[in-house]
């Protein structure tokens, strides 16, 4: 039991580092390293980093294994695929979310406010609210499939919420969003989400390329 709890600590651990920004795409991770930076054996590091590689987080280098990034065309594929399964999550939120929910949603927003002038707080703090909307559609496939394409986001560098004024815009786009929901305006819900994720991807591909 104590080794199964092992294997995902590690994996949680590693997948969190790369996620918050600690190993970065092109960064090696070597097992004795990871296991003394998080306390953990290094046979479960062993089996995090194959899984992870697995998963395509990691790839190899030689013999080395690094995190892996995402070029121009997979980055595309990749916001191709979360836009439609954003919003799809949206409208079945719209349809299924709980007044509970809902009220969680509408707290995250302003909360959020106090983290404009922190993007990378902002940017845990949009990750937090998105999974409340996958949870909120309560379709645990959807969820599934949105937690990879969200393990796969950390490939990238940089957050797009780091954009001059982005973090005001996504937030008044996070609160179009949970109106809609709170409307059980379905169709709004989806074009809300779709239409977010697909002005963030734009501000992104602004920031790749130095603008």
């Amino acid at each position: 039991m104590s080794q199964v709890k092992n294997n995902k600590d590690a994996y949680a651990l590693i997948l969190e580092a790369i996620d918050g920004g600690l190993y970065r795409p092109g960064d090696r991770l070597v097992e004795s390293e990871l296991a003394e930076r998080f306390g953990v054996s290094r046979t479960p590091i062993r089996e995090a980093l194959q899984r992870l590689e697995t998963q395509s987080l990691l790839t190899r280098d030689g013999r080395s294994l690094i995190v892996a990034s995402l070029d121009h065309n997979q980055m595309s594929e990749l916001y191709a695929v979360r836009t439609e399964l954003e919003g799809l999550a949206a409208r079945l939120a719209a349809r299924h979310a709980t007044e509970e929910e809902v009220q969680v949603l509408r707290d995250m927003v302003v909360e959020d406010r106090a983290l404009l002038s922190d993007p990378s707080a902002l940017s845990r703090a949009n990750r937090r609210f998105h999974t409340m909307i996958h949870k909120a559609s309560h379709n645990r496939f959807l969820v599934q499939q949105l937690d990879l394409v969200h393990r796969s986001m950390a490939l990238m560098a940089t957050t797009s919420l780091a954009a001059e004024g982005r973090g005001e815009d996504a937030l008044a786009e996070h609160q179009a969003i949970v109106d809609a929901i709170a409307r059980r305006d379905e169709d709004a819900a989806y074009k809300a989400l779709r239409d977010h994720i697909s002005v963030a991807f734009v501000t992104r591909l602004k920031l790749d390329a130095g603008n």
